[in-house]
């Protein structure tokens, strides 16, 4: 007999060899034909897998967003499975669960795959997934492995095999199909009632521009009929809020094939937003103690040695700018921290100086492959809302809370109320990507641990989710329709100040290490205003709105006027501008609209005669005649910014 330990601490006793079904079973049936896949002593696992040792037990069903990604795996190999029955000569590359679905990257040979054959791909899905085939788990020998694809004559599996060893491989099949898988996997294609296929897209293998492109396959698959036509009415709503859409149309952003792909440039409104942004959270750091600092967008090639950024990045960043000087390297920047640890190096500290808290928005410089590229959600240069704290021990966890309380200020400011902390910690096996002692990783993630249930935060654990430097609390929010995105991170770090020999003197008059804190509300200014965008669909809140209102005389006669008006509410600090085409006035009212100015103020013979504006709310209608001072009275009540 075993113990299994259940999340509510229950512990039930079972026969050596009893799987997760099993137990599920036991529970309850209506449970049992919910599950999707189990979580045993925090690895993921088959329902089926026999458990053989005492385990802690989660059972995952389609609310939890592994068991998702558990289920929309299985739907790839299925995917994989039809496709080789329609087209017997492609080949097979990867094929993950992604937020939203899956994919999987394959060689057609001589075949161009089109939209026009989704509707083919999803019958033949749908007609295997009635099969009820098992998803049927085996361990096998790397020779065996190797020696099965080369039957198949699929290259890429068999570069995969080469990275493996001996011991760790396991093949998974369902029906005709077996894939080289570590699983976890549904445990039949039955639980696959509706199929999608999305897009098509160029992916170069392994992510390398002088390898082969293959064609990526998108898709999404649902348990249910009705869960499908949801997600697809949620997806044209999604593209209406595209920010790249957007910030076309509301001129915030645009990028130049001559400056370079994943180099955004800010147009004057979208520079002002952003500023708006900087300027919010620069009058918030302040009120905490933060000291601003600006560092160069180069460092010498040391210094990422010294901080690991060059072992751990060097394949991501740009290439090195050499100087006149033999042996002379500099980099692109690709973090902040290093930079501030030498600031911080600038003179002796004592224990009575710290907490120091220095605060930058440091423009940093990532060369992602150009298929990753995505608006200003994934680009090669962005700013980060950046900043170090350099602390006692003792003071860590009160410094950690105090970056909550910021993070939870930004987000009530910008109406994200929908979100959850993930305590992202190392790998439980593999360790080698990480760099410092057991000692100081464990010490840092307890104190996120402890910091988070303090603060009363939603959390969920993510392992091998962690900085290489570093154990890390990211804010994963939800907008407007419901998609998560990363926003917020807030790390701790023993040993950026262990590789750069950081020091103060303490009470005892000995040497001793800072600890140090990274964290960035915002994340990049860049992903924050693209998420922004589409959380509130272009309708930026009052106060951060790059023009809160537009003047719209009735005809050119009132364009003095306007004027008038315009100058009356620019003393006020509201943003405004004329238009002053001579269009119809409805057509300036439905370009206004467009555009989501939040106020349309329309001028005419009356409105001068009486010495007011007529006032249109964007998406509201007509809210009545005013006078400037009533107006600019309202103004100050809605732009007010929350406090702190």
């Amino acid at each position: 007999m075993i113990n299994i330990t259940l999340p509510d601490g229950a512990v039930r006793q079972v026969e050596k060899g009893t799987s997760a079904m099993d137990i599920a079973i036991s529970i309850s049936k209506g449970l049992a034909q919910k599950v999707l896949s189990a979580e045993v002593n925090g690895e993921i696992w088959d329902l089926q897998r026999p458990i053989e040792n005492d385990a802690t037990l989660s059972l995952l069903t389609w609310d939890s967003e592994v068991a998702k990604k558990t289920f929309w795996h299985s739907s790839a190999h299925l995917l994989a499975e039809a496709l080789e029955a329609l087209y017997p000569s492609v080949k097979f590359g990867i094929g993950p669960a992604i937020d939203n679905g899956f994919y999987y990257d394959v060689d057609m040979g001589d075949l161009v795959l089109s939209s026009d054959e989704f509707e083919k791909i999803e019958t033949k899905m749908l007609e295997l997934a009635k099969t009820n085939a098992v998803y049927k788990r085996t361990e096998i020998s790397k020779a065996d492995a190797i020696s099965y694809f080369e039957a198949k004559g699929d290259e890429y599996k068999l570069e995969l095999l080469r990275d493996l060893k001996d011991g760790d491989i396991t093949f998974y099949q369902q029906g005709n199909f077996t894939d080289l898988c570590k699983g976890p996997h549904i445990p039949n294609t039955g639980y696959i009632k509706a199929v999608k296929i999305l897009s098509l897209a160029g992916a170069y293998w392994r992510g390398d521009e002088k390898r082969k492109q293959l064609t990526r396959i998108y898709g999404i698959t649902f348990q249910k009929q009705q869960e499908l036509k949801d997600h697809l009415i949620l997806l044209e709503e999604a593209k209406k809020r595209d920010h790249r859409k957007l910030g076309r149309e509301l001129e915030l952003f645009a990028f130049s094939e001559k400056v370079g792909m994943g180099l955004p440039l800010w147009l004057p409104k979208g520079a002002q937003l952003r500023e708006r942004l900087e300027n919010f959270m620069k009058k918030a750091q302040l009120k905490a103690g933060y000291l601003p600092v600006v560092t160069p967008h180069i460092g010498n090639k040391n210094l990422y040695i010294t901080s690991g950024h060059y072992e751990k990045y060097g394949a991501d960043s740009f290439q090195p700018i050499k100087t006149p000087v033999i042996g002379e390297e500099f980099f692109l920047k690709p973090m902040n921290c290093p930079h501030h640890c030498e600031i911080y190096k600038t003179k002796p500290r004592s224990y009575k100086d710290l907490p120091i808290r220095l605060a930058e928005f440091g423009t940093v410089y990532r060369y992602e492959q150009s298929g990753e590229l995505h608006g200003l959600t994934r680009v090669r240069g962005f700013t980060q809302d950046d900043a170090h704290l350099f602390c006692r021990p003792d003071q860590v966890k009160e410094e950690f809370c105090k970056v909550i309380d910021l993070v939870l200020y930004v987000f009530r400011a910008l109406d994200f109320t929908d979100f959850t902390a993930q305590i992202s910690l190392r790998d439980k096996v593999e360790r080698s990507k990480y760099i410092g002692s057991d000692e100081n990783w464990e010490k840092a993630e307890a104190a996120i641990i402890e910091a988070s249930a303090e603060k009363g935060l939603r959390t969920v654990i993510e392992y091998g989710e962690a900085a290489f430097y570093g154990p890390k609390l990211d804010f994963m929010v939800k907008d407007a329709l419901g998609r998560k995105w990363q926003l917020g991170t807030i790390q701790v770090d023993y040993n950026l100040p262990e590789r750069f020999e950081l020091e103060y003197t303490g009470s005892d008059n000995a040497k001793h290490r800072p600890v140090m804190i990274h964290r960035a509300p915002f994340g990049s200014l860049e992903r924050f205003i693209a998420v922004l965008i589409e959380h509130c669909a272009g309708k930026f809140p009052l106060w951060l709105s790059p023009e809160q209102a537009v003047i719209l005389p009735i005809s050119e006669r009132f364009n003095e006027y306007a004027q008038e008006v315009k100058n009356q509410l620019s003393e006020h600090d509201i943003r405004v501008s004329i238009d002053e085409r001579n269009e119809k006035i409805g057509k300036k009212i439905r370009d206004a609209e467009i555009d989501k100015i939040p106020f349309m103020l329309i001028v005419g013979e009356k409105e001068m005669e009486e010495n007011k504006i007529s006032v249109r709310r964007q998406g509201d209608g007509d809210k009545g005649m005013m006078s400037l001072s009533e107006y600019i009275a309202q103004m100050e009540l809605e732009v007010k910014i929350p406090t702190q």
